[in-house]
């Protein structure tokens, strides 16, 4: 399965509906529009599902794509003596 088809089966709609096609007419766009628009009024929780897939999508192939390391767990304190001089 491409991740275009993951993404088409996740939505239950083409990608094309929501971003459009190239070269699409002034007439195209509208009815494009019209059609999305028709669909969230159906199914309101349609933009929750679509942020929740792609949030997990983003948590799970970000370090793979942007080729960032983790962060260590946990907060190292300052020392005491690192905290900012103030003038005498």
């Amino acid at each position: 399965m491409t991740p275009t088809e993951f993404a088409e089966l996740a939505l239950g709609t083409p990608l094309e509906l929501w971003l459009g096609e190239e070269n699409e007419t002034d007439e195209e766009r509208a009815a494009r529009l019209d059609a999305a628009r028709d669909i969230l009024a159906d199914d309101p929780g349609l933009p929750d599902r679509v942020s929740q897939i792609a949030a997990e999508a983003i948590e799970t192939y970000a370090p793979q794509l942007l080729k960032v390391h983790p962060l260590p767990s946990g907060r190292k304190s300052r020392s005491a003596g690192h905290r900012g001089a103030v003038a005498a």
